[in-house]
């Protein structure tokens, strides 16, 4: 597997759950969490990049390395490209982007991710896993993906596909949809040309970004994980879920 840094694109404002990065699970804030497990993974870097004072004082305080960037960015994505460029990074590096808002993406799983762009043909690299339940495939929440027979991915939607037309195929459709993870791989070349792309209407229609990818013809090769990660927080009920779940498991 080649080298890879890791970049964690955290803001404050949220519309369903303001100042999330700072929002306390187990008695830490989340981006703490988020930052420990990309520590703990084989990345030769770890940078939280934001716009916001109070987050880098929060990460700086728990002794992350912080990349402060403009706040006019629309993604992720976006801060990302411009961390790459104000570090210099040259157009082969490795890049993983992780959402700050996934206390639960074990180590080895960041690591994972990383090594599916040593397939010469990938673009891009993310993961997903079987749906758990009926309720998850029609879930406009969970995003599901679906791949060709060499594991690239075909779609992404926050609808339930593939559609199913009920009997035998209800069952097909469950089981060939899968539950993506917000996790995304790619190298600088590919993150820089993302971001000169304009929106694609698919990424407007469905407010994903990697459907931008897909519309430009970028090949996104997709993993699933023998270690299934955690659920990430967009609620404030996700985030008492997450807290319960880590005080149980003493993650910290």
């Amino acid at each position: 597997m080649s080298d890879f840094v890791v970049v964690i694109p955290a803001r404050f404002s949220s519309e369903r759950l303001p100042g999330k990065p700072l929002r306390l699970i187990a008695g830490l804030p989340m981006l703490q969490h988020v930052w420990q497990r990309a520590m703990e993974s084989d990345a030769q870097d770890v940078v939280i990049a934001t716009d916001d004072d109070r987050i880098q004082e929060a990460a700086e305080g728990f002794g992350a390395t912080v990349c402060m960037t403009l706040d006019s960015h629309r993604s992720g994505t976006e801060r990302i490209a411009e961390v790459a460029d104000i570090l210099s990074w040259p157009d082969d590096r490795i890049v993983i982007n992780l959402q700050g808002d996934e206390p639960l993406m074990p180590p080895e799983v960041i690591c994972a991710c990383a090594a599916l762009l040593d397939d010469p043909v990938a673009d891009m690299a993310t993961l997903a896993s079987p749906l758990l339940s009926r309720d998850n495939f029609h879930d406009q929440n969970i995003v599901k993906v679906v791949l060709d027979d060499a594991g690239f991915a075909l779609y992404f939607s926050r609808a339930a596909i593939p559609y199913s037309r009920g009997d035998e195929s209800d069952q097909l459709a469950l089981s060939t949809a899968m539950h993506h993870h917000g996790i995304y791989g790619y190298r600088c070349s590919v993150l820089r040309r993302l971001v000169n792309a304009e929106p694609s209407a698919l990424e407007r229609c469905e407010k994903l970004e990697q459907l931008r990818a897909l519309s430009i013809g970028l090949k996104i090769k997709v993993g699933c994980p023998k270690l299934r990660p955690g659920p990430g927080v967009d609620t404030e009920h996700d985030l008492a879920a997450v807290d319960e779940l880590m005080r149980k498991k003493d993650i910290g």
